[in-house]
């Protein structure tokens, strides 16, 4: 295991360093500058082309992104002009609201999701398993920004039992720490719910698909023949070996939820990445949003990286000697 890992994270450098460079050209030939938006109307030609020289020298590519990277590699990722902050303090004052919403999500849709895939499989085009995929179908094609601003009009604007917008109160800045971390838990349940909802039904057709694969199989025949009890069967035999698809699936949408967060921070104003990222590109803010862009890259390959580990942990068949 410990050489397999040394050979992946080798692996995920060039990758990482090749995903960069892809990005970096990207942005490179986005429309307009980083100087757009702060130069005054009133400056001569003559200050307007000192100033694009200071912000953005005119250099060619490839020297930009060896002096972006070298600086990354500091732990420098340039300045946003936005917020007249280093690009790090920009995404390290805003990220902590993405992971707890994306994990929120990801926890809500696992709880809900997976034993609903287990019980579709069991229940085959029973009621239940027709309502069961009735609601995954509908899940996965309810657009998010019309679902957020659905619960927002019903529970926060009729009904009035949570809030519009926002991931906190601010009467309660001064409070507990368990009292505001349980507001801000209540402020994540309606974008928790509409970001997991596809999710949810995302592991319930993987957990569906795989469970109905697996308990046909031979050994589950053998096992039932021995005697076992159902659920003996089902949980221990079977769902264990239908775990690597619904892995495989975990590994790719914890970085997914992550991005997918755009729309719902834009949707329910909340203070992350997702809404960050709007306001970047908006703005032309680019250092802002390759620092963003490089965060959600590193993101993906730990998410791919330990959804293989995890394989050995579910298969003890798979060894990586």
């Amino acid at each position: 295991m410990k050489n397999y890992l040394i050979r992946r994270i080798l692996q995920i450098i060039p990758v990482f360093l090749g995903i960069l460079f892809i990005l970096f050209f990207i942005i490179s030939k986005a429309p307009g500058s980083i100087t757009d938006n702060i130069m005054d109307p009133r400056m001569t030609p003559e200050m307007r082309a000192a100033l694009q020289e200071k912000l953005d020298p005119n250099l060619p590519f490839y020297v930009k992104f060896w002096n972006w990277i070298v600086e990354a590699l500091h732990g420098n990722f340039g300045f946003s002009n936005q917020h007249y902050k280093p690009v790090v303090d920009v995404i390290g004052a805003n990220i902590g609201c993405t992971f707890a919403l994306a994990l929120t999500a990801m926890i809500l849709s696992m709880l809900i999701g997976i034993p609903a895939g287990i019980v579709s499989a069991t229940r085959q085009y029973s009621a239940v398993d027709n309502v069961l995929t009735v609601f995954s179908l509908a899940g996965l094609a309810f657009p998010t920004f019309f679902l957020g601003l659905l619960l927002l009009k019903v529970f926060a604007i009729d009904l009035r039992w949570f809030p519009i917008f926002g991931l906190s109160n601010a009467t309660l800045a001064h409070a507990p720490f368990l009292t505001r971390l349980g507001d801000m838990a209540y402020h994540l349940i309606l974008p928790a719910i509409v970001l997991g909802l596809a999710e949810t039904a995302s592991f319930m057709r993987y957990t569906r698909s795989s469970m109905l694969e697996v308990i046909r199989s031979d050994y589950i025949r053998t096992a039932r023949a021995k005697g076992l009890n159902e659920k003996v069967v089902i949980y221990k035999h079977a769902f264990r070996n239908a775990m690597i698809p619904i892995v495989t699936l975990l590994g790719f949408r914890i970085p997914g939820l992550i991005s997918g967060a755009l729309m719902t921070e834009t949707v329910f104003s909340l203070p992350g990445v997702g809404k960050l990222s709007v306001e970047a590109v908006n703005t032309r803010n680019y250092p802002l949003l390759l620092g963003i862009n490089a965060m959600l890259t590193m993101t993906t390959l730990i998410a791919t990286l330990v959804a293989d580990v995890l394989y050995a942990v579910v298969d003890p068949r798979i060894r990586y000697d």
